[in-house]
């Protein structure tokens, strides 16, 4: 496997794959209408089971006979053993340049160099001349107190849409303790209940508590190809930050650039399954984490969880005045512990007040999804690994309907016409 072996790969076949013979159908293989061999465009090969991945560089004039590649190569590789083929393309911005046209004839990436070519004159290293009195004016009328935004922050309709994640919601709330987590993840179960592929992604990095509610605390996920492969519970694809910290003692002592950029690697340099749901179970507060999130990843909705306490629903208010501003639609408010009765004498009070979610919801007219109990139970399965929605307690019918209200929300699951396969 010397050529193989050359590329960045993970080869894990199972028996049925004759291996010598998916090497000769790669390297045999000519693209349509050129002379060109695919083994040169070839960057990465990934091999598991009987499912063959490889990623390889194109130009625009070859857009057209992408589909015809993938056919021929599905064929021939089926003859091998492997019964999927999946093509990532990555397109080169230009496509090979002719002799005629300047260009050496070679099918080089945009930027390389060809060693046949004789190397142009190299221009002196000297700054551009700059016309600086114009500068020098602007400079006095600035207001040293103000100074310009030179780069507008980036917005949701800019944010290029996950190639295998339809959704993705934020559960958020305006402080910690009001049981955030706990609804993320009975909701998630919820969604896959009704038959949705879903993903739980805990974003919380200062308190990462999604492994212990979902059972899979001290797992560490698996590393292919330089990405995450997601660990599984109850069907669904999990990831946090717990998984990788190790000892639960483990404090997460990062400052806020470090944090954001591991919640980003987390997103993007995971191999999330194809989900229709994803949901991420968001720090509490809106602080940096919250607003970098917002702003690199494409957000469906948010779901607001609070209790019906003042203190509460002013932090909660904060929350949504964010996603107000970074253009991410808040699908609902979820008013949690809103009545509590007791186990003895079963007599029914509201410790943390009545009405919150309610204000919330006419205040900003957005629906209020549910309100849920102060139950025991609740806390002690999540403890245990088995949240309500798995346990059947008597919270999991308030659950189900709630991620009915949100699934109604969704948008219809379009085709991404950008993708080829």
């Amino acid at each position: 496997m010397s050529w193989l072996s050359s590329l960045k790969s993970v080869f894990s076949p199972s028996k049925e794959v004759n291996e010598e013979a998916v090497q000769n159908v790669l390297q045999n293989y000519i693209l349509p209408n050129s002379s060109n061999a695919l083994k040169d465009r070839i960057t990465q090969v990934n091999v598991q089971g009987e499912i063959l991945q490889i990623t390889l560089n194109t130009y625009p004039e070859e857009k057209e006979q992408l589909q015809q590649i993938h056919d021929e190569l599905a064929e021939a590789l089926q003859k091998c053993g492997i019964q999927e083929l999946n093509m990532h393309v990555i397109q080169q911005k230009t496509g090979p340049k002719s002799k005629n046209s300047g260009g050496c004839g070679h099918n080089h990436a945009e930027g390389e160099s060809c060693s046949s070519q004789p190397a142009a004159p190299q221009k002196p290293d000297l700054p551009p001349v700059v016309d600086a009195s114009a500068q020098a004016e602007k400079a006095e009328d600035a207001d040293p107190n103000n100074p310009p935004i030179q780069k507008a922050a980036p917005q949701q309709r800019d944010v290029p849409k996950h190639p295998r994640i339809q959704n993705v919601i934020l559960v958020s709330s305006g402080k910690g303790g009001v049981g955030k987590s706990t609804t993320t993840v009975n909701l998630a179960l919820a969604l896959k209940k009704m038959g949705l592929r879903v993903g739980v992604l805990d974003a919380d990095i200062y308190g990462p508590s999604i492994p212990t509610m979902l059972g899979n605390a001290g797992k560490t996920p698996m590393i292919e190809a330089e990405q995450f492969v997601p660990l599984d519970a109850y069907g669904m694809a999990v990831l946090s930050i717990g998984h990788l910290t190790g000892d639960h003692n483990t404090p997460v002592a990062w400052r806020g650039p470090k944090a954001t950029g591991a919640l980003m690697q987390l997103f993007n340099q995971t191999l999330w399954p194809d989900l229709d749901v994803l949901m991420i179970d968001m720090p509490p507060g809106t602080g940096d984490i919250q607003l970098t999130l917002a702003q690199r990843i494409p957000v469906t909705g948010a779901v607001i969880v609070t209790t019906p306490q003042n203190v509460a629903l002013l932090d909660a208010t904060k929350g949504i005045e964010l996603f107000n501003r970074v253009q991410i639609p808040v699908m609902g408010v979820i008013e949690n512990m809103s009545t509590h009765i007791c186990s003895n004498c079963g007599f029914e009070e509201q410790i943390f007040g009545t009405g919150g979610g309610d204000k919330l919801s006419e205040q900003y007219q957005i629906p209020l999804l549910g309100r849920l109990p102060l139950d025991a139970k609740i806390r002690e399965n999540a403890d245990a690994g088995k949240p309500s929605v798995i346990a059947g307690d008597e919270a999991a019918d308030s659950y189900m309907l709630i991620a009915e209200k949100i699934a109604a929300q969704l948008p219809k699951a379009e085709k991404d016409h950008s993708r080829i396969f």
